[in-house]
């Protein structure tokens, strides 16, 4: 879950509101309903579509979504799995109360354990789930190679190649805003080569 949570957090806290909610959603629908846990990520997938809906001017959804975040955070302690719950929900009563204080308080930032993850803080694991949902939420981007690049990544580390060009493809696509373009598009390369070379190993034993 931890790498989950730090890839939602840090995803948010770039400024990419609703795309927090896809680092999150896919752990989140495999939980027991119910579960403190289960409670806590519908929570914030609540919370951080507020914040979406609050920039772009949907006052009644912003209201509606705060109301349930609050509902499903409710009875976690303050400090759950290292995220200050008590701030979260203090902003949520301010956004219940007057939907356009978004507009002048802003985000509330996220952190864990005290941090204000930026995807630039991100471990290898966390940015393996966080370049799922970058490539998902961002246009001009096809999730597919990400995706296929990710797998490569875990295969390489797992057979203990640390140097592996696909994790520090992958890093790179998640930390690196500015010159993401470019990463994606060598990314895509090494992954085509890589998936050719595949198809002709498997082409000598058919």
């Amino acid at each position: 879950m931890d790498a989950h949570l730090r890839a939602g957090v840090a995803t948010y806290n770039d400024g990419h509101h609703h795309g927090a909610h896809d680092a999150w959603e896919d752990y989140w629908l495999d939980l027991e309903s119910g579960t403190d846990d289960e409670r806590f990520l519908h929570g914030l997938i609540q919370f951080t579509a507020a914040v979406h809906h609050g920039y772009g001017g949907n006052w009644v959804g912003l209201r509606g979504l705060a109301e349930s975040a609050a509902e499903y955070l409710d009875g976690l302690p303050d400090d759950y799995r290292g995220v200050d719950l008590a701030a979260v929900r203090a902003y949520l009563r301010a956004l219940t109360a007057d939907p356009e204080a978004v507009e002048r308080l802003g985000p509330l930032p996220l952190t864990v354990g005290g941090e204000r993850l930026r995807l630039a803080d991100l471990d290898v694991d966390a940015a393996f789930v966080a370049a799922g949902v970058l490539a998902e939420e961002l246009p001009n981007y096809d999730e597919t190679p990400v995706e296929r690049a990710v797998a490569y990544a875990r295969t390489d580390l797992a057979a203990g190649d640390e140097g592996s060009q696909f994790v520090t493809l992958v890093w790179d696509f998640v930390r690196d805003a500015t010159n993401r373009g470019v990463v994606y598009q060598r990314l895509t390369e090494h992954v085509s080569k890589r998936r050719s070379r595949e198809r002709d190993v498997d082409g000598l034993f058919e």
